[in-house]
């Protein structure tokens, strides 16, 4: 289900590796003096304006802080961050993977076997996974593939931990690709991602970690809400117009 023309090299213009190389300058810079953080060790790089950051933590509490500390830095799209606890092993989920996995060591799904899918499923249909099972899942270019989208984000909310969080990249609704491949079936935007972080009967909610849009994509960190109070008002006017 992956766009091949979305896997071209950001960097066919030298600004964009400039402009990512100073991003994750001050990223790290600002973890490393900020006295809540200075002594946690982070890998930080940033490509096309994503963040991906691997690491350690000792506690939850030093996970959710981190977690806001990288979301405020400008010019980020999402932080695809793989933050785990001490000890503890990372679960990672790629849906529609394809050939191409976001992250290496991520289970592989998409509806067709082939090189790099370590499960094939109809993510229109219930997924084979326990609740509460993963700790991240990566929707790259696949929801605009997906007709019952509430029914595979229920699902995807079911089967990721109260602390994961869903990476969703997609074609922005106003960019070519968007309408150049005759598989999409549907139209996205951050707006969209506002939908689920609400509540509504039958759908269970998402807390928004971050949104952003840039010409051609759009993208959202979302959180499912479990066992807190969904997002307050104020945090969806952060990331919803």
């Amino acid at each position: 289900m992956n766009d091949l023309e979305t896997r071209s090299d950001p960097y066919a213009f030298p600004w964009r590796r400039l402009r990512d190389e100073a991003i994750a300058a001050e990223l790290r810079d600002t973890l490393a003096h900020d006295g809540r953080t200075a002594g946690i060790v982070l890998d930080v790089t940033v490509r096309g304006g994503v963040a991906h950051v691997a690491g350690e933590v000792d506690s939850e509490a030093q996970r959710r802080l981190l977690r806001d500390l990288l979301r405020r830095q400008a010019g980020l799209f999402a932080v695809w961050d793989r933050i785990g606890l001490a000890g503890q092993r990372l679960e990672v989920l790629d849906i529609g993977c394809g050939a191409t996995k976001q992250v290496p060591g991520a289970i592989g799904l998409d509806c067709e076997a082939g090189p790099g899918v370590d499960c094939v499923a109809d993510l229109e249909a219930r997924l084979p996974f326990a609740d509460d099972r993963f700790d991240h899942v990566f929707a790259v270019h696949v929801l605009e593939h997906i007709r019952d989208l509430v029914g595979l984000m229920r699902e995807l909310h079911r089967i990721l931990r109260p602390a994961g969080v869903l990476h969703v990249l997609s074609p922005h609704w106003r960019f070519v690709n968007a309408v150049a491949d005759p598989t999409h079936v549907r139209f996205l935007d951050v707006q969209t991602m506002k939908y689920f972080c609400g509540v509504k009967p039958g759908v269970p909610p998402w807390r928004p970690l971050s949104t952003g849009a840039a010409e051609d994509n759009i993208f959202a960190d979302l959180q499912p809400v479990k066992d807190d109070p969904p997002a307050s008002g104020d945090e969806l006017a952060r990331w919803f117009t």
